[in-house]
């Protein structure tokens, strides 16, 4: 590149970055004055509803206190941001934050009257709440991974980025029917679950060139659905465009009456797929000839960890040695599970399993300094609620699991069958249930270390209610929050769901639905299943086509005496971690606006 061309860049890239930094300060400012409003009792609950949402910030089951959501766009952060992300945990969330399924990081118990000043705290970093919730384009997730796989076709973390930034702060992305949702893969399975989303793109290479095969219409919630394929190629350069025509469609076209029934999803099966797939090509055509979203030609620094000149690797010799050189068993399977060796020669990734996805603040500071002064300077946010530093040197990696064990997290076991996902639950969710967070770290215990290899493969799934924010449907063996009362009183239950996710033939399956199950009773549910699979299963089948082959049948007999136990002892009626008994509470729900 030229020198004329490196200036007309960087000058393209600072007027990228004043303008968003703009932009980003007035949307702050206009929402304190709003909330002051609020406050005031200028604005009514529902009118102050909206604006709230749009920033990400979520009211509570508690009173007076919220839920703060922090995108993560694709899923990558630098390790400056990650500092400032224990900072704000420090100052407004009592230390604490919560990875989520969709690469966020959430803070809780958070007063109204201090959000503003959260907001600004994440803007000095070039991270934001908002559309992170309400009727918008939500956070858009791509493989954290990618970049470092050795069969993934290219990197898709640039093009998740020019998509999230082009559709942020547009009047057409932030007041859709409903939330929509966009997700890529990069490596040759889905590793993102594109097929539960409203725009999945897998990378794919023709003729040489880059581009992406989309799907659309997918969703989970209640009624889970798979998404349809709209095009086998859309070219790296059209992604914006095309990405654009499937949400005017959604615009148009989405139930604005009925909540419920207001996804892309409903879309497809009111007015089946073919039409689906013909209104899209139809606005396509029309952005072709008219215009439409521009297509970003810069993306600000720090925007989805975007770094114009990456720092040079860290120096790991510098961390602390392992041992006196004693073999260490629990080292060696934290190697075996959560280690994996890039593309690049001589580093590896390392997966640092972060349990329920919550993190305190100096577990988010030792992850950014293992970051700095280990890898590449960045953190990658998984799915499965966890973190992956790349670039760490294999030689190195007895230091970083030192470095680890330091701060509590050399949990070995990545997305293993006790690598619990969970949504927060009752903890604090309006809508939810039951506490499942809770529910997950008993099911972790109980599972934790099985002897069988194919179990510890299993994965494992639970929400606190039917809305899927645990994604449920989607794992080996899911639960979702429900309740039933007994003798008049009150109990926690737990939908069971058996042989989720993908088959053999790549295509996404939902778990089946077995029964109710208390609490209390969901581990020991767990352990006769998978009992039952070890001493039953035939080779070389699936969990899945073991949970086929037996039948629902199967499974409600095998648990049909935990349904209604003869003898209910008093903890039944109390929810995990709670001391009291059990109380159906539920407010106006958010977690899935």
């Amino acid at each position: 590149m030229s020198t004329s061309a490196t200036a007309e860049t960087r000058t393209l890239q600072q007027q990228t970055e004043a303008e968003y930094d703009a932009t980003v300060r007035a949307d702050i400012e206009l929402f304190r004055a709003h909330s002051e409003k609020f406050t005031a009792g200028e604005l009514t609950v529902d009118e102050f509803r909206a604006q709230r949402l749009r920033r990400g910030v979520y009211t509570q089951r508690q009173p007076d206190v919220h839920m703060i959501r922090t995108k993560i766009p694709g899923g990558i952060l630098t390790a400056a941001q990650m500092d400032q992300l224990a900072r704000i945990g420090d100052e407004f969330g009592g230390g604490k934050g919560h990875l989520t399924t969709r690469q966020n990081m959430q803070y809780h118990f958070v007063p109204l009257a201090q959000v503003p000043a959260l907001l600004h705290m994440l803007a000095d970093v070039r991270m934001t709440t908002r559309e992170a919730c309400y009727n918008t384009v939500r956070n858009v997730t791509a493989c954290p991974l990618s970049g470092l796989l050795e069969d993934e076709p290219f990197d898709v973390q640039p093009y998740a980025r020019q998509v999230a930034f082009a559709f942020l702060h547009k009047e057409l992305t932030d007041s859709l029917p409903r939330k929509f949702k966009i997700a890529f893969s990069g490596c040759k399975e889905d590793c993102m679950v594109g097929a539960i989303h409203d725009i999945g793109l897998r990378a794919v290479i023709r003729d040489g060139k880059r581009g992406f095969r989309m799907v659309v219409g997918g969703g989970l919630g209640p009624l889970p659905v798979e998404s349809i394929l709209q095009d086998e190629f859309v070219p790296v350069e059209r992604l914006v465009n095309k990405c654009e025509a499937v949400i005017r469609v959604f615009s148009k076209y989405g139930n604005r009456k009925n909540k419920n029934m207001a996804r892309l999803k409903f879309v497809v099966r009111s007015r089946g797929a073919e039409w689906v797939k013909e209104q899209i090509e139809k606005e396509y055509q029309d952005i072709l000839a008219n215009g439409g979203i521009p297509i970003p030609e810069a993306i600000p620094e720090g925007f989805g960890g975007f770094q114009s000149v990456p720092p040079p690797l860290g120096n790991a010799d510098l961390l602390p040695v392992l041992s006196n050189g004693h073999s260490n068993p629990e080292y060696e399977r934290w190697l075996q599970t959560n280690i994996r060796e890039q593309r690049q020669t001589g580093y590896a990734m390392v997966t640092v399993k972060i349990p329920q996805g919550n993190m305190s603040g100096e577990q988010m500071r030792g992850v950014a300094g293992l970051a700095r002064n280990a890898g590449d300077g960045l953190l990658r946010v998984t799915i499965e609620q966890n973190l992956v530093l790349g670039f760490i040197p294999l030689r190195v990696l007895p230091r970083v699991y030192r470095a680890l064990q330091e701060i509590d997290l050399a949990g070995a076991g990545a997305e293993e069958i006790d690598d619990v996902v969970t949504c927060p639950g009752a903890y604090s969710c309006n809508l939810a249930l039951t506490k499942s967070m809770n529910l997950g770290a008993a099911l972790a215990d109980e599972v934790r270390g099985h002897p069988d290899a194919k179990v510890r493969k299993l994965k494992i799934k639970i929400s606190g209610c039917p809305n899927s924010c645990g994604q449920h449907w989607i794992g080996d063996i899911g639960f979702y929050g429900n309740a039933r009362k007994i003798d008049g009183k009150e109990l926690p239950y737990y939908l069971m769901l058996l042989g989720g996710g993908y088959d053999s033939d790549g295509m996404m399956r939902f778990g089946v639905a077995i029964q109710s199950i208390p609490a209390r009773l969901a581990p020991v549910a767990v352990k006769r299943v998978l009992d039952h699979f070890v001493a039953n299963r035939q080779q070389p089948e699936t969990f899945r086509e073991y949970v086929l082959r037996h039948k629902v049948e199967t499974f409600r007999t095998m648990t049909n005496d935990l349904v209604k136990p003869a003898e209910i002892f008093p903890e039944m009626y109390q929810d995990w971690g709670d001391d009291v008994q059990y109380s159906l509470q539920l407010g106006r729900g958010e977690c899935a606006s």
